[in-house]
């Protein structure tokens, strides 16, 4: 599933960077090779190249972005601690993520709600 999506996303970004460069600009672009600049009797035609590319290219950043999406959902996250392959090939094992520490809380300043449940310290120097 990974792989087809990742290959359906490199085709839509082909035919996205495609229909941007056909697109006309200020200067004329691709589109005037297919439709001519100023006769509408060509292949596309001035205002049929413009509004078919637009919607094509429109149609294909939404693809894009949802193509987006569902890869990052499939490819999910890991619950593994990434590797190296250097460390893999000596043999080293990585070193287990440090436990979490209990931190005191700040005291409320003035604007805070002074109502609520202080943590109390775990230190018992302080007790």
């Amino acid at each position: 599933m990974y792989t087809f999506l990742i290959a359906l996303f490199v085709i839509v970004c082909i035919l996205m960077v495609i229909s941007i460069l056909m697109q006309a600009s200020k200067g004329g672009g691709l589109a005037a090779s297919f439709g001519g600049v100023g006769g509408s009797g060509g292949l596309l035609g001035a205002r049929g190249a413009a509004s078919f590319l637009q919607k094509v290219t429109i149609t294909l950043g939404v693809l894009y972005g949802v193509l987006c999406l569902l890869i990052s959902f499939v490819s999910g996250p890991s619950t593994e601690l990434p590797s190296s392959a250097t460390q893999e090939k000596l043999g080293v094992e990585q070193p287990a993520l440090p436990p979490a520490q209990n931190f005191p809380t700040p005291p409320p300043s003035e604007g805070q709600n002074n109502n609520a449940p202080q943590e109390q310290p775990n230190n018992p120097e302080q007790q």
